[in-house]
């Protein structure tokens, strides 16, 4: 009799530096059914050539392989799922990565479960990042916003989507400055720091993006 709580294996390549951290995720993976490692390398380049051979349904990929080449290699890779993970990630980097596609990001010190949990996040579809990667408050409870103005909340609401200061000012019909005083606002009421914080937690409001709680290293 088939067991039909197994889950079907996906097939993950794997980017990385060091050996030693590719390595481990391979034990990682091989201790459970779902994921199975089909190759691995150390950039971008390689990267691009197992992908298009491979057609993987998940790529891991080094934060430290560069930013820059990002777009170009998310393109290469086709349909693939993507996790980028890092030693550190800040939320600016964040907010880039998943505007430029990235499905799943966590740092390098997350704990196994927090690993599978991202990969099985993101091969299902959904966005996902790890809890540590914001800051101190930004991670602000949606009731905390209800004591925001109807005009804090439309500047609040054109700062997620990534409009600057000038596109919101122009948009409401205010001066840029009444803007920057409007945020001062936001952040006093709500607890997030920074606009890419306020991007970031609208995304999690919205149900966009996936936040694990799960500590890291843990």
């Amino acid at each position: 009799m088939s067991n039909l709580s197994v889950r079907p294996r996906y097939s993950l390549i794997v980017c990385d530096s060091q050996p030693v951290t590719i390595q481990g995720v391979r034990a990682i993976t091989a201790a459970h059914t779902e994921f199975d490692v089909v190759a691995e390398c150390d950039s971008v380049i390689a990267l691009r050539d197992l992908a298009s051979r491979a057609r993987p349904a998940l790529v891991l990929v080094d934060k430290a392989m560069g930013l820059d080449s990002l777009p170009s290699w998310l393109h290469e890779c086709g349909p693939a799922a993507t996790v980028v993970w890092g030693s550190a990630i800040s939320e600016p980097e964040a907010v880039r990565l998943l505007k430029a596609g990235v499905q799943g990001i966590l740092r390098k010190t997350a704990s196994p479960d927090t690993l599978l949990s991202c990969l099985r996040a993101v091969v299902e579809g959904h966005s996902w990042m790890e809890e540590s990667v914001f800051r101190a408050g930004t991670l602000n409870d949606r009731a905390r916003r209800s004591g925001l103005t109807a005009r804090e909340r439309q500047v609040m609401e054109l700062v997620e989507v990534g409009l600057k200061n000038r596109d919101i000012a122009s948009q409401l019909g205010i001066r840029p400055g009444t803007v920057k005083i409007h945020l001062k606002h936001i952040f006093e009421k709500t607890g997030v720091r920074g606009r890419y914080g306020l991007a970031l937690s609208g995304l999690k409001d919205r149900g966009v993006l996936e936040i694990a709680t799960t500590s890291a290293g843990r």
